[in-house]
């Protein structure tokens, strides 16, 4: 890879990484909030939907975590991709349906006033984190990351 892409392929990294990591963060230490605001969008059965909100953060801080270390970053930003996904349709699910809602992203979550909802940011700004994910799966290689670089054979670390 070209110094240049691993410069920014080490940008999307930290951004990616910082983000998954803050987010799961701010939710760990209060499982049932989380839980409250997956059951909020109304898509997973009751059953369901507790069990995705208190494990979600575990899983976005483990992604956030290899991302800023530069651990098995292809696959990492696979999962981070999935998740974005996941959260746009969610998102746009919610506000295509009339839903009031918080989206639980950064914490918090469930019922809000209908003119403090805020869908067309937080799409855009996972389409923005989506685009730093399918980076990371075509350039993975990146500066100062744990990770020899996967598109060599010998191993090389990039330097």
């Amino acid at each position: 890879m070209k110094p240049r892409g691993a410069w920014v392929s080490l940008v999307a990294r930290l951004i990616l990484g910082g983000v998954m990591l803050v987010a799961g963060a701010l939710k760990v230490s209060d499982p049932e909030t989380a839980a409250q605001a997956v059951r909020a969008y109304e898509i997973l059965p009751p059953g369901l939907a507790d069990p995705v909100g208190w494990g979600l953060p575990f899983l976005e801080i483990a992604i956030g975590l290899l991302l800023i270390l530069g651990f098995g970053v292809r696959h990492s930003a696979a999962a981070a991709g999935v998740f974005m996904v996941v959260f746009i349709a969610a998102v746009g699910s919610a506000w295509a349906r009339g839903l009031a809602i918080d989206c639980g992203c950064f914490g918090g979550g469930g019922r809000v006033d209908p003119g403090r909802t805020k869908y067309l940011e937080e799409i855009l700004r996972d389409v923005g984190l989506l685009v730093l994910a399918i980076w990371l799966c075509v350039k993975p290689a990146s500066r100062f990351a744990l990770e020899t670089d996967p598109n060599t054979s010998t191993g090389d670390a990039v330097p």
